[in-house]
């Protein structure tokens, strides 16, 4: 198989693939699959540190894996990046499988 890749298109996966090398952001994520929620929610669910998920949430927006929407004082985050959610299922499920 040979695949080929012009410039932009490398800078759109590498910076999805940045994503991914974060475990925090990676947790973030898992968290964000199927809900919205606000930055608070997320650290109670993850029990990180608010300054630490506000960073990282910024560069998801930036990279377009995540979108906020503000609703008063309130910013609600969730994923919009579906396919980077699946790739990760799907290599989490060869992981179990590679140990059993």
């Amino acid at each position: 198989m040979e695949i080929v890749f012009n410039p932009g298109e490398l800078e759109l996966l590498a910076s999805r693939f940045k994503i991914l090398a974060e475990p925090a952001r990676l947790q973030i994520l898992a968290t964000l699959c199927d809900r919205e929620l606000t930055v608070q929610e997320i650290c109670d669910c993850t029990g990180l540190h608010q300054g630490n998920v506000s960073k990282h949430l910024r560069l998801m927006k930036d990279t377009g894996v995540v979108a906020c929407r503000r609703e008063g004082i309130w910013r609600y985050y969730r994923a919009i990046d579906t396919e980077l959610l699946t790739l990760c299922f799907y290599r989490q499920q060869l992981l179990e499988r590679l140990k059993g």
